[in-house]
């Protein structure tokens, strides 16, 4: 009789992301700006001075594209 090969979890069509962190991997429908690494109000992160503006949410005389003007980028902290 014929084997198959088992089926990785990538090859699953419908097969839900995984993740390492506790809780839902789906999409949390909170907006982000470009230069947030989590949405606002994730355990373990917290806000920090937009690094490509330095704060003041204007690059060149325009709206900074990372932070989206706001001169904040929520970001992961502490951490090993």
């Amino acid at each position: 009789m014929p084997t198959t090969p088992a089926a990785s979890a990538s090859s699953l069509s419908g097969a839900a992301p995984t993740s390492d962190q506790p809780g839902p991997t789906a999409p949390t429908g909170v907006p982000m700006s470009p230069g947030d690494e989590a949405p606002e109000g994730t355990p373990g992160t917290g806000q920090d001075v937009c690094p490509e503006c330095g704060g003041s949410g204007r690059v060149d005389g325009q709206r900074c594209a990372n932070c989206e003007g706001t001169g904040r980028v929520n970001v992961g902290i502490g951490g090993a």
